[in-house]
């Protein structure tokens, strides 16, 4: 069966990927990623605060004394807290394009314009193949507009694209007013590629010592519908090439998310909770039910059910939410 699809320039062979974690954190893991069929790797992100830490240190031990930005300092995690600094992060990234032979997506995380600009023109030049921008930001200022924090997220892919030449995708949280009319934005930017969506990890309470705690749950297939919506709702309208992540865990999950418009498909908490050959077989079993079903290749499913070609694109719209509400019944 041919698997075949095309993202972010690349002719891949199937569409499954292990998403931005830490199963790219070692070299022995990658290799087995890449013996289990991945079509590439996508590194763990590089924090825009790691950087902004580096800069103020690089710059405390010539211009000043440390305590002069021991304020500054205390808002950002402590550089032990990351797996890998800005330096080891270029370092592990020019081995891990020397370990494999699939394309080597490297990983930014950031919310606002700054230096993390030009570490993005240095992970080019370590090899990395694309970059993926995570836009990661909760808007918690009451006196900035939602237009404002669009502009940020738009201005700051547009940076991006003028400092480097590899393709670059951007990682999208679904909490935009308008999701439509940010992709619209970015795509007159020539983004090369939008995935869905980021996951943002919610703190939880602890009322005994009224604390707030880090929450992490791995996702779960439920998670997947929102970004079928998306990945529906913007196929077959923007250049830029989709991939969604966050929810895929089944041959079902992966199927839907192909019919919705997905050109890439990357997985994590599957892949974590069920070991990497779930990547394998996840991949034989698409390849099956496409068997199964007559169809030629996976090409000829992609967007089957995108907005503008489903039988009823109205079930991804207002339509839907009323029909639910209005058919729902209290079981006997």
């Amino acid at each position: 069966m041919d698997l075949s699809t095309r993202y972010l320039g690349f002719n891949l062979p199937h569409p499954f990927m292990p998403g931005a974690s830490p199963l790219a954190d070692n070299l022995d893991s990658i290799r087995r990623l890449e013996d289990a069929g991945a079509s590439a790797i996508v590194m763990r992100s590089l924090f825009e605060e790691q950087l902004i830490a580096e800069g103020l240190a690089t710059h405390s031990s010539m211009d000043g004394p440390a305590e002069s930005f021991a304020e500054a300092l205390s808002y950002l995690p402590t550089p032990d807290e990351f797996v890998l600094g800005p330096d080891e992060y270029l370092e592990h990234l020019r081995k891990v394009k020397q370990a494999v032979r699939i394309p080597v997506i490297a990983s930014l995380n950031g919310a606002t314009l700054g230096g993390w600009m030009d570490y993005a023109k240095q992970i080019q030049q370590a090899g990395a193949d694309a970059l993926e921008l995570n836009i990661y930001f909760v808007a918690t200022d009451m006196n900035e507009p939602g237009e404002e924090v669009v502009k940020r997220t738009v201005d700051m892919v547009a940076a991006i694209k003028k400092t480097v030449t590899i393709p670059v995708a951007v990682k999208l949280s679904p909490f935009y007013s308008s999701l439509a009319n940010v992709a619209r934005q970015l795509d007159a930017v020539k983004v090369d590629g939008m995935v869905l969506f980021n996951r943002f990890y919610q703190p939880d309470i602890d009322v005994e010592n009224l604390e707030v705690q880090e929450c992490l749950t791995l996702s779960h297939s439920g998670a997947l519908l929102m970004r079928l919506r998306w990945l529906a709702i913007l196929s077959g309208r923007v250049k830029a090439d989709l991939a969604v992540t966050g929810g895929v865990h089944t041959c079902l999950d992966a199927i839907k998310s192909i019919m919705c418009g997905a050109s890439a498909v990357q997985m994590v908490s599957a892949i974590l909770a069920n070991g990497i050959s779930h990547l394998t077989r996840i991949r034989e079993e698409v390849s099956q039910w496409l068997d199964e079903h007559e169809y030629d290749s996976l090409k000829q499913m992609q967007g089957s059910m995108s907005l503008l070609k489903c039988p009823n694109p109205k079930a991804f719209e207002r339509a839907n939410y009323m029909h639910i509400l209005q058919s729902w019944q209290r079981s006997a």
